[in-house]
This record gives C-alpha cells, sequence and structure tokens, in this order.
C-alpha cells in the first residue's frame, strides 16, 4: 500500500534522517547511519524533525505542470474554474463530474499528508524522550500537532472514513493495512491535537512561518464551523465556539488586512499582517512551481517557458460579482491582459481572466524563480469565519458587520447593514466564495454547508443537484473525493466511497 509503505520508512526525518539496518559485516552499526533509536538523542534532533512535518503541506502545490496540479482539484470541483490545459486530464474528470479513484491529484494528497502525518506522529512519540529546555519540547509538540490536525482535517473533508493512526508504524505494525475511522473520531483528535497547541507556550505570530498561536486558534475556529455543519451537525454549539476562536484572534490585534491587494502576492508580506499562515517557499532554494500554470496558454508573457493555461476564472463566475468590485478589476484578484515578453511595450489580450492573487511579477517578468509563498490562513477568512458563526448564534451584531464589512469596504463596495439573519448569512458567504477563491476554501465551505453559489441568481442552491454553468449536475457522490484505486488494492480493510 503506498501510503502505508511511506509509513514504513517513517518518512524521512528532514533529509538526516534514514533508516537502514546496522551493517552484519563486523558486526558493527555505521554511527553515521541514522536511525530512529540513535537519532532522537539532541534538542536540534527535536527541531529538525519537526521541520520535516512541514514538508508535506507542500507536496500540493509544488505538483503543478503540463499534467496538471494537484492543488487545482478542489478547485475544479466548485465549478468555478475554467481551464485549456488539454492533456491534464485529471483536471477535467473533476471539473466534468466524471471523477474516479485512478485520478493522480486524490492520489498525491492521500500520500503527501499521511506522509506528514507519518513524521508528526514520530515527533509527538519521541521529542519527549530527549533531554532538553522544557518550554522548547512544548512549543515542538505544540507544532506537531497542530500540523498533524492539519493534515487530518483535510483528509477527513476530502475522503471522509479514513485511517487514523497515531503512533509510528513499524514493519510489524498491526497499523499497516488500517481500517478506517468514522469523521467523529477524526474530529476528537484534531480538536485535541489544537487544544494542545493551544496551550503549547507559542507566540501569537511567526514571521518565519512556523506554527504560531494565531495560526492555531485561526484553525480551531475553522474546524469548530465545519464540525457545526455537515456532515456532524453540532449546530450551534459549535458555532458559537468557532466565534469565540475567530474573535481571540481578531481581539489580539496582531493582524490587520492588507490595505492593497498587490500584497496578497508582494514576498516581502510573508507571515505578516494579514498572512496568518502560510506553506513557505524560496526563490532560489525551494521556488514555488505554480507561476506557469496560472498563466494562459503560450502567450510569451512570461519569463518561464511554460506557459499552461492550467487554471482560470470561470467567465460567469466574474460576471457574477458587483461591477464596481475592485477585486475584478484589472490586476487586483486577476488580469486580462499583459506584456510581451519580448516587447514590454507591446500589450497581449489574454482571452480570459486568469488569478492574479498568486501571481509573482518579478518572477514572471524576470527571474522565472519565484519567491512567493502560498496562503493557508488568511486574516479576511478569520473576519468572515466570524461573521457567519456569531450570527448563527445570534442575530448580525455590530461586531459582525464590522467584520464582513471590512472585505467589503477593501473592495470598495458599500457597507451593509439592518440585514435579517437570513440575509446577513447569505451575504457572508457571498463575500467567502468573492474573496477567498482560488485558495483551496470554496469546496470546503460548499461541502460543509451542502450550497453551491448559483452564479444566476447569486443565491445558494442545494449542494445535491446544484448544476455548474456550464452544465454538469453535482450528485451526493461529489461530496466526498474518492480514495485512491492504489490504497483500495493493497489495503483490503479500505471500502471506497459511495459512487466510485
Amino acid at each position: 500500500m503506498k501510503i502505508l509503505s511511506k509509513y514504513r520508512l517513517l518518512a524521512l526525518v528532514a533529509g538526516a534522517l534514514t533508516f537502514t539496518a546496522c551493517s552484519d559485516f563486523l558486526d558493527e552499526s555505521d554511527p553515521s547511519n541514522f536511525t530512529v533509536e540513535n537519532y532522537f538523542t539532541k534538542p536540534e534532533h527535536a527541531r529538525s524533525s519537526v521541520n520535516a512535518i512541514y514538508l508535506s503541506m507542500r507536496d500540493p502545490i509544488m505538483n503543478s505542470g503540463f499534467g496538471g496540479a494537484d492543488w487545482t482539484m478542489t478547485e475544479f470541483a466548485t465549478g468555478l474554474a475554467s481551464t485549456d490545459l488539454g492533456q491534464a486530464v485529471n483536471s477535467y474528470f473533476v471539473k466534468d463530474l466524471r471523477n474516479t479513484s485512478d485520478n493522480g491529484y486524490g492520489r498525491d494528497y492521500w500520500a503527501a499528508y499521511y506522509k506528514g502525518i507519518a513524521n508528526a506522529n514520530l515527533s509527538i512519540n519521541k521529542i519527549p524522550t530527549i533531554a532538553m529546555d522544557a518550554t522548547e519540547s512544548k512549543k515542538l509538540l505544540g507544532e506537531a500537532h497542530f500540523l498533524r490536525a492539519w493534515y487530518y482535517f483535510n483528509l477527513v473533508q476530502i475522503f471522509g472514513n479514513i485511517p487514523l493512526i497515531t503512533e509510528p508504524v513499524s514493519l510489524e505494525s498491526t497499523q499497516l493495512r488500517p481500517t478506517q475511522a468514522n469523521p467523529e473520531e477524526i474530529y476528537k483528535l484534531i480538536v485535541d491535537d489544537l487544544t494542545t497547541a493551544e496551550a503549547a507556550g507559542l507566540p501569537w505570530t511567526d514571521a518565519s512561518g512556523k506554527v504560531s498561536l494565531g495560526a492555531v486558534k485561526s484553525l480551531m475556529a475553522k474546524v469548530y464551523l465545519t464540525m457545526a455543519g455537515y456532515p456532524l451537525q453540532k449546530g450551534s454549539e459549535y458555532y458559537a465556539l468557532a466565534a469565540k476562536k475567530a474573535e481571540e484572534v481578531i481581539d489580539s490585534k496582531q493582524f490587520k488586512l492588507f490595505g492593497s491587494y498587490d500584497a496578497l502576492h508582494d514576498p516581502t508580506k510573508k507571515n505578516i499582517d494579514e498572512n496568518i499562515f502560510m506553506i513557505q517557499f524560496r526563490t532560489q532554494i525551494l521556488p514555488g512551481t505554480w507561476q506557469g500554470f496560472i498563466i494562459p496558454y503560450n502567450k510569451n508573457i512570461s519569463a518561464y517557458s511554460d506557459e499552461t493555461g492550467g487554471i482560470y476564472a470561470n467567465i460567469d463566475f466574474i460576471k457574477s460579482y458587483d461591477p464596481a468590485d475592485l477585486r475584478i478589476k484589472e490586476k487586483q484578484f486577476f488580469f486580462t491582459k499583459f506584456t510581451n515578453q519580448a516587447d514590454r511595450n507591446l500589450e497581449v489580450n489574454l482571452g480570459g481572466y486568469f488569478i492574479y492573487k498568486h501571481f509573482d511579477v518579478a518572477a514572471q517578468t524576470s527571474t522565472a524563480n519565484s519567491d512567493l509563498n502560498w496562503p493557508v490562513i488568511r486574516y479576511a477568512d478569520v473576519l468572515l469565519m466570524y461573521a457567519e458563526a456569531s450570527n448563527e448564534v445570534g442575530t448580525p451584531s455590530t461586531k459582525a458587520y464590522d467584520a464582513l464589512n471590512a472585505t467589503r469596504l477593501r473592495a470598495q463596495l458599500p457597507a451593509l447593514s439592518g440585514l435579517s439573519k437570513d440575509q446577513f448569512r447569505t451575504e457572508v458567504l457571498k463575500e467567502r466564495w468573492y474573496e477567498l477563491c482560488f485558495e483551496n476554501v470554496t469546496w470546503f465551505d460548499m461541502a460543509r454547508l451542502r450550497k453551491g453559489f448559483n452564479l444566476a441568481t447569486k443565491q445558494f442552491d442545494n449542494y445535491v443537484g446544484y448544476k455548474f454553468s456550464y452544465g454538469p449536475v453535482v450528485t451526493a457522490r461529489e461530496l466526498l473525493f474518492p480514495i485512491p484505486t492504489v490504497e483500495i488494492r493493497n489495503n483490503t480493510n479500505l471500502k471506497q466511497n459511495t459512487g466510485y
């Protein structure tokens, strides 16, 4: 089983921890060969093992090229995205609601995130055995618990009933071919992990990009908001918990919206202000690879040799915005024209609305080596989570209006007031669709709400039966993605999701 073969290797800690057997030759062990038993002996080993947990977050983002991009899986599932990349068949399978368990996108998510979980389990198990400063040990364990929670939170939303593994796995382990846990069990671990991380003494912010208290509380808000909705349907109690955690982030005064949308794709704005938590990349060391994927097909506008037309906005989605919304103005969230690479005085019409919020200007125009991070949690998301959750447990409050109107005012839209509870809910959800599009957020909202945004009526339809503007109709099976074929084939304890 592919994922569990990763467990057999225990996922390589920070590139330094490899699992090689002791040599039988002369009955001696080579001290340069790290094993689990001889590696976790120093404080720096604890740090490097936690660093390794972050690595798997990058995998779905890094896999961007002419064959497609893993990160687009949940974007094409919204019906809001288009593509011109004909050979990226996995994109079309999702986009046209013809997905199968052979889709490489889902396989890559499963493998990468369980690898991250394996590394987290190893750190959580071994760091307490290292003689080191207790405060630092607690913080490192807080990071590990947060990251394990983040991986499981994504996996349970994407795949539903998934294996729950919380200990390092060896060749002798019964967990080599695990059974599936129900979502309730997965969410319990997620909440427990985040509660541990919250009490770990982490700073509110971390400019280096490591897990911070702001990230922990923000993810807790998102988890509680999801638990309030489908599939668990825990309702008002969990909306209240979500509102409380989001409010704690707001009241901390540690975060703020950027004054300009340009800052969303400015490499100097990494891990500060609105960027609460990001996946880290670095030019010349580990640059982001999605730049060629988000630009139009062979329009000769970029320093990158690969211009794939891999993903761009559905025109019907663009038309659903208020015409006055700054976000659809040129080079805000999207762009429709750019200069020719050979002659920057020559403007090229791109033929569509391409994604500017992930566009690295310096890389595209000169270096072909991006320094952008990938956003995971933005303060805008926290504000809108607070507005939504607080409204569900009461009526629209002044603070809820302030949270909703903050992103609207930045978009140069008028502030809202005097709405009913139902009207306020609709406006918050519309704002989530418009503000957080193409950031791997919208499909997760659709699944927890079981709603899709009708681009013609600008209202929300039931998820099952929701019709994409270009024709396909969502069925109940699209509430989850299929468990990868390779996992089902190699582990007979796994049962495929309904409809695949």
